[in-house]
């Protein structure tokens, strides 16, 4: 469906999702009116979409539930569309194992936790069982995942001084709500995370210096993030898991600094519950989980156990449907 080419441009606004098109021409090795156009075939056939999302630590916007669902028998699918209409809902995948379903529900307060998990929850009568997993601290996010196709010189000039969560001063701090300003243009980026300044401005009816000032501002605090959203088997990853451990108190910062820096490694948090360090992960093939359990999972400092659930599809990413991009 595409070809080395269309990999690189990929990858080169999966390292900046609103990187100019100089510099994605220049590491997709091609002209800007190419790689333009490329970019643009890619997001008709609805293979690629960039998005701007808020970081919920960092803005006070929510808080994440990962929930493990159980579908009643050849329920799953019906289950999954009814969950992805639901805006609450961040992430979404059928998967295989131990669970039918990982889904992240985003609220605003416990109040309406409590509405979507216990007096609300859609197809509550396909379902068998759920189990709740409260994020409490991000290691790494997608949005920093590194495909691996470009070469440390592309990433170094995409992404100039971005850091992992974890590595950031004042991760704890009090978050920074957003502006009335601030949330608009989130608004906007939520549907196209490349629209110019230009047209952010003219949509909002406000100045272009002070819509740049409050892109900037959110971009620099950690508050906006940036996401591409392309299925991994596009890149060469067709392996795509997520990873449930349990880790002993007193290792959880080291397993997670550890984890978060393998290459395959696309979201990464502490969890509370039995499965206290969660991620979402890819390799090239399936055959590969076997040293990555050895290797990788057994390596582990404090490790008590594990399980993986195996991505069968993903329906949403960053509150986007992956079927629907426009």
């Amino acid at each position: 469906m595409i070809d080395a080419l269309d990999r690189r441009i990929i990858a080169a606004v999966q390292l900046n999702g609103r990187a100019p098109w100089s510099g994605i021409a220049r590491w997709a090795g091609t002209s800007e009116s190419t790689a333009q156009r490329r970019f643009n075939s890619l997001r008709e056939r609805r293979l690629l979409h960039v998005v701007g999302a808020v970081e919920l630590d960092r803005t006070g916007s929510g808080s994440s539930m990962l929930v493990r669902v159980q579908a009643r028998p050849g329920k799953g699918l019906e289950l999954a569309e009814l969950l992805a209409e639901r805006p609450e809902v961040r992430f979404l995948a059928l998967v295989t194992g131990t669970a039918d379903l990982i889904v992240d529900f985003v609220a605003h307060d416990n109040e309406e936790l409590l509405r979507l998990l216990y007096t609300d929850l859609p197809g509550a009568h396909l379902i068998t069982s759920t189990e709740h997993v409260a994020v409490i601290r991000t290691f790494t996010s997608a949005a920093l995942w590194d495909t691996g196709l470009l070469p440390p010189e592309a990433v170094a000039d995409l992404r100039p001084g971005r850091t992992l969560p974890y590595e950031r001063a004042g991760w704890d701090q009090a978050p920074t709500p957003l502006t009335e300003l601030e949330s608009a243009v989130v608004g906007e980026l939520a549907k196209d995370g490349r629209l110019p300044v230009s047209t952010l401005a003219r949509t909002l009816g406000r100045g272009e210096s002070s819509v740049a000032r409050a892109l900037d501002r959110m971009v620099a605090r950690g508050m906006l993030h940036f996401r591409t959203l392309v299925e991994p088997a596009l890149l060469g990853y067709e392996a795509e898991f997520m990873l449930w451990l349990s880790i002993e108190p007193g290792r959880l910062e080291a397993a997670g600094r550890q984890l978060a820096e393998h290459p395959g490694t696309k979201f990464l948090a502490a969890a509370t519950g039995r499965f206290n360090l969660v991620g979402h992960m890819v390799l090239p093939r399936r055959t590969d989980l076997f040293r990555y359990t050895d290797d990788v999972i057994g390596a582990l400092p404090g490790l008590v156990a594990s399980d993986i659930t195996l991505h069968l599809v993903t329906l949403k990413g960053a509150w986007t449907r992956l079927d629907q991009f426009v």
